[in-house]
């Protein structure tokens, strides 16, 4: 995480840093990024970033972090609109998620983190619903949600359900890039996947 240097910054220096270094994780992935061009582009010296940043792996996942918190707000945000209909919410953040990978360096600078995912990123992303420190994040999602739409005994089974959906939305998001699909497929696909997950998987024997 940054240093207090940085977070002391004006916003438009923090910005500046923060552009050069999306522009070049989206150049390259964070094991080819290179912080030479990271300063050359925000314009400051080399020494300076080790002020705001330990390395560039801190950098990197700051920029997720920040990205997690902003899909957290607009992820309840949903929720709330749609009466806590958790499965109807997972869309439409999906499909949100898809619109914002429009413009060229977002999707290059996902393109990058998601095919070369690793637990620490993926963690950074959604962290581990049974972290101490998310619990009271949790609670307050858990609240939204309307358990009368799920077939839940109790909110051990809808953690878990949280889990199993975080799970299906990184493979679609993985799928995006892997396969370069349209939103529209990748939409589809994930409607389908949901579809399944609100059907049951198996039949009950006759």
């Amino acid at each position: 995480m940054p240093k207090q240097t940085f977070i002391k910054l004006p916003i438009d220096k923090r910005e500046t840093l923060i552009r050069a270094a999306i522009k070049e994780f989206s150049r390259a992935p964070l094991f080819e990024a290179s912080i030479s061009n990271i300063v050359k582009e925000a314009g400051i010296p080399r020494g300076s970033f080790y002020q705001y940043f330990e390395d560039k792996e801190d950098l990197y996942y700051f920029l997720l972090d920040e990205y997690s918190q902003r899909l957290r707000r607009r992820f309840i945000s949903i929720l709330k609109k749609q009466n806590g209909d958790l499965m109807e919410t997972f869309i439409e953040a999906f499909g949100m998620m898809l619109i914002n990978l429009q413009s060229i360096e977002s999707r290059q600078f996902f393109r990058n983190a998601f095919l070369n995912m690793n637990y620490k990123a993926e963690n950074t992303l959604t962290p581990d619903v049974n972290d101490e420190q998310l619990k009271t994040r949790l609670a307050e999602v858990v609240g939204l949600v309307d358990h009368n739409k799920l077939n839940i005994t109790d909110e051990i089974e809808l953690v878990h359900i949280l889990k199993i959906m975080k799970a299906v939305t990184f493979q679609s998001l993985i799928q995006v890039f892997a396969k370069d699909l349209s939103n529209d497929e990748s939409l589809q696909n994930y409607i389908l996947e949901v579809n399944l997950l609100k059907k049951g998987l198996s039949k009950d024997e006759l």
